[in-house]
């Protein structure tokens, strides 16, 4: 799929705005007239991850489509709260366009910038510095970490600014020993008959495992997201093969699912 019309994007961006606003509009959309800004948070969540789904597939047509769709997304709530006088989108494309320019000294300004970890670095001391002067009390190095991020992502981001103050361990194989005193305390757990311990133990576990994808520069999120993609895959394997042998999942035998799991290995 590729764009033959000659308009710029600034043109086809603003005709989504105007668009949106028709859909708006008193004589416009009922169900876009109905939205707010709560019930439109669960399409903005779902079109997030039909994006990463379509760049974990190298679709780039679908990953093209779904851009668009993420950017409605973006030009719906900017319409919402233009309605009613809070911002317009024009405010939120001023303060990204800002904003890059202000991270990014080594570019539009004089600071030197060698390698990709010095830009994060500095990028990192930029924001604390802006995030300082909007909330002058608030300087918890954690307080800019969302608390709706996705636990996996959230535990990451979490192990990642603490470590950059020192609180850290020094290499995988420590996080990996801690794992397993994680796992120890989780067996001890599911003998105490408390089911707020196991719940804990089974937070501590994950948490220790996140740390160790951190030290092993894996994204835990990501790498969760494509483990779940290839399970599905997988079982689905099992569902075919089981059908066209006339059996029913309910009725194979875990040794028969077993073996065609290993099968499904091979190839998805």
């Amino acid at each position: 799929m590729r764009s033959t019309a000659a308009a710029t994007a600034g043109e086809k961006f603003q005709r989504l705005v105007e668009i949106m606003a028709r859909l708006r509009a008193p004589d416009g959309c009922p169900w876009d007239r109905q939205q707010t800004f709560d019930t439109i948070q669960a399409y903005l969540l779902e079109e997030t991850y039909e994006v990463l789904e379509a760049i974990d597939q190298r679709n780039w047509d679908q990953l093209a489509e779904e851009l668009g769709d993420l950017m409605l997304q973006a030009v719906f709530f900017a319409q919402m709260a233009a309605e009613q006088n809070l911002f317009r989108i024009e405010d939120s494309l001023e303060a990204i366009h800002d904003k890059l320019v202000r991270r990014h000294p080594h570019v539009f300004g004089d600071a030197r910038a060698e390698t990709a970890a010095e830009v994060k670095r500095r990028w990192d001391e930029i924001k604390a510095a802006e995030k300082n002067e909007k909330a002058p009390g608030n300087t918890s190095l954690l307080a800019g970490i969302p608390r709706a991020l996705p636990a996996l992502a959230e535990a990451q981001q979490i192990g990642l600014r603490a470590g950059r103050a020192g609180f850290d361990w020094s290499n995988a194989d420590q996080v990996r020993r801690k794992v397993e005193e994680e796992l120890q305390e989780l067996d001890e757990a599911r003998t105490s008959g408390s089911p707020e311990r196991l719940e804990q133990e089974i937070g501590d576990v994950l948490f220790a495992i996140v740390n160790l994808a951190r030290f092993l520069h894996v994204d835990a999120e990501q790498a969760l997201r494509r483990a779940n993609a290839r399970f599905r895959a997988r079982f689905a394997y099992i569902e075919e093969k089981l059908k066209e042998r006339g059996r029913p999942l309910p009725g194979a035998t875990l040794e028969e699912m077993e073996a065609l799991w290993q099968e499904a290995k091979q190839v998805r």
